[in-house]
């Protein structure tokens, strides 16, 4: 596990190259502590920090090919590159190390773009072609690893995080108003999106590539949908999936260092350490924390699990001192980041790395197998009225006041399919439809209806259920979840591996139909079918919990002091939000007549941002007088 940043195209002095990628490469040195390398040539940089895993002593990047045109950094971990290996030797491939980076880079001399096609794992990766004068950026098909990209200048510039991209010369910092609105709405900011103008991410399934003659090009090299399998069987789905699972976690246990596992004794993590301890010739570490509040406290099911399963396990009992912890994590995260559990998943990857350098986790089961309460909302819900009758509902709610009884339920019912998914996800922009966005920053953003759209009309004949799956594989799943574990791993130089992301699982998870996921009122179905024998019974038995906080608690607190400051008046916050619709939320929160945790903490990461050095520079232009406005 790695990070990298590079740039092309820009005919730098082989001084100011060598000054400015040291620059980018030491912004991301927690995401890898042991080594660095570099590879200068006119116009070319490629960097690396490296987190040793595979091949200790020799797997220093860059690493070349056999004549060295060719040159890979490479962050995240290939699963089958001993396979992909094999071949290549077969094929006349002259290796000199026995890292999977190396592998990658023999491949893309067989296959060209179509590397791509052939990993299995998770990965951000930048290959320099001098032969072509060509750069190649890929990101892994569920964006488990970031990377981030400008184009300027005549060429682009690449980093696995944010303010890597930032401590090159001359980057602008600029907020993006429909970014801005997107965090307001989701919590996050969603790809290919970045929270500054001119900086993107590039999006999971996709490959971008730079030339002189061609610029930049983007394009999709996979996407997780696959038609229905109506016939499949139950029985024979249980076996596929657990043939699938643990060929997934057969491969996540590849590394040449300590590795371990997250347990929380939920569904998913409890299902990884089992199967770890049937493939294992050792105890599994498992680590979990837990909160002092009991109604936050999960530690105590972990043990149970642990102690069932026979792993070695380390459990501790936090009162996180959340104020001092606050600027840390958010920092973390280079853009404004409001999922409340990224301090329990930086404790627990803190726990962690003192005794392993790996972790597996669970995270995907709930996006791919149907355990969102929301999935079985839309399928209790799934009135299909006609698109003239949702129009006519939809004109009078919004006659009413906002205040006024059956309001919210007529705007419900006017709702297509992904409106109601993203009234479920999202918060409302604007102050008169209950949001806490600056007129300006509520303009710039997209309606509740159209915001996840593009993801969700790709799949029309499904049910709604599965299709807000899929907006949540590309949406969801790879702007928050993966984000948080990834910074939040990486704060501690620890490595995450996600087994129920492994592609092959998704593609069979994509094709099942709706009665294989959701039955007896419940999500999960094939999962928990295909896990039974496999866990022991408590963990089945026990109801779904999600990794949360005790935000209300800290509201009244340990964070009231962060809430008196963000309510001053001269606070920064106030050119991007209203400030009659934030008092109005933090007092009906405070005098516990709402809860309105999620939406005072989206604030309060936005206000404790704006200060801190991502955007301590950000610039104001013409285009962005809203920046300027003040309630």
């Amino acid at each position: 596990m790695c990070g990298i940043a590079g740039f092309v195209g820009r005919e730098w002095s082989r001084e100011a190259s060598a000054e400015a990628l040291r620059r980018m490469c030491d912004a991301i040195r927690h995401r890898g502590p042991d080594d660095a390398g570099y590879f200068l040539a006119p116009g070319v940089a490629l960097g690396m920090r490296r987190l040793s895993i595979i091949d200790l002593g020799g797997g220093h990047q860059p690493i070349g090919n056999e004549d060295g045109r060719i040159q890979i950094v490479f962050n995240g971990e290939i699963y089958n590159y001993r396979e992909l290996r094999e071949g290549l030797l077969r094929s006349g491939h002259r290796f000199s190390t026995h890292t999977d980076t190396e592998t990658i880079l023999h491949h893309y001399e067989a296959r060209g773009d179509r590397v791509v096609d052939d990993l299995r794992g998770m990965f951000g990766f930048a290959i320099w072609d001098a032969r072509r004068e060509r750069l190649l950026l890929a990101r892994d098909r569920l964006g488990i690893k970031p990377l981030y990209y400008r184009e300027g200048d005549g060429g682009v510039a690449f980093a696995s995080e944010l303010k890597s991209l930032l401590a090159l010369p001359g980057v602008p910092r600029e907020i993006d108003p429909a970014a801005l609105a997107d965090y307001l709405a989701l919590g996050y900011v969603p790809e290919p999106a970045c929270i500054f103008r001119g900086i993107r991410k590039l999006e999971p399934g996709h490959t971008l590539s730079w030339s002189r003659d061609e610029g930049v090009r983007v394009a999709r090299y996979w996407s997780p949908f696959r038609p229905e399998d109506a016939t499949i069987g139950e029985e024979e789905a249980v076996r596929e999936l657990r043939r699938l699972f643990s060929e997934a976690v057969r491969y996540r246990l590849i590394a040449d260092v300590p590795l371990g596992a997250f347990l929380s004794g939920g569904t998913d993590s409890s299902a990884v350490v089992a199967e770890m301890s049937r493939q294992m010739d050792r105890p599994v570490q498992t680590f979990s924390i837990g909160f002092a509040e009991p109604e936050f406290n999960e530690a105590p099911h972990a043990a149970a699990v642990a102690k069932a399963l026979g792993s070695d396990h380390t459990e501790l009992i936090v009162r996180p001192d959340v104020d001092s912890l606050l600027e840390q994590i958010i920092v973390a995260f280079d853009e404004p980041f409001a999922d409340s559990s990224a301090i329990p998943t930086f404790l627990v990857s803190q726990l962690a790395s003192r005794s392993v350098k790996v972790a597996l986790s669970g995270d995907g089961g709930d996006e791919l197998f149907g355990g969102y309460t929301r999935y079985l909302d839309l399928m209790r819900r799934d009135h299909r009225l006609p698109a003239p009758a949702r129009h006519a509902l939809s004109a009078l709610a919004r006659r009413l006041p906002h205040s006024a009884y059956g309001r919210n339920r007529l705007l419900e019912l006017a709702r297509s399919p992904h409106g109601r998914y993203a009234g479920m996800v999202a918060h409302a922009l604007a102050p008169e439809e209950g949001g806490i966005a600056a007129a300006g920053v509520a303009a710039a953003g997209h309606d509740l209806d159209s915001l996840l759209r593009r993801w969700f009309d790709d799949t029309p004949e499904r049910d709604p259920a599965t299709r807000a799956s899929f907006v949540d594989l590309q949406s969801y799943l790879p702007g928050d979840i993966l984000t948080k574990v990834d910074r939040m791993s990486m704060a501690v130089s620890l490595e995450a591996r996600v087994p129920l992301l492994d592609h092959p699982i998704v593609e069979f998870a994509s094709s099942l139909p709706a009665r294989l996921r959701f039955r007896e009122g419940k999500g999960k179905w094939l999962l928990r079918r295909a896990i039974e024998d496999l866990v022991p019974p408590l963990v089945l038995q026990k109801p779904k919990q999600g990794f949360g906080v005790p935000l209300r608690l800290w509201f009244r607190n340990e964070l009231r002091g962060r809430i008196d400051d963000l309510l001053r008046p001269d606070s920064a916050v106030y050119a991007y939000v209203d400030r009659a619709a934030v008092s109005r939320v933090v007092r009906e929160h405070l005098a516990g007549r709402r809860d309105h945790s999620a939406q005072i903490w989206k604030l309060l990461v936005l206000h404790v941002w704006l200060q801190t050095p991502s955007a301590a520079q950000v610039e104001s232009s013409p285009r962005s007088t809203f920046a300027l406005e003040r309630a």
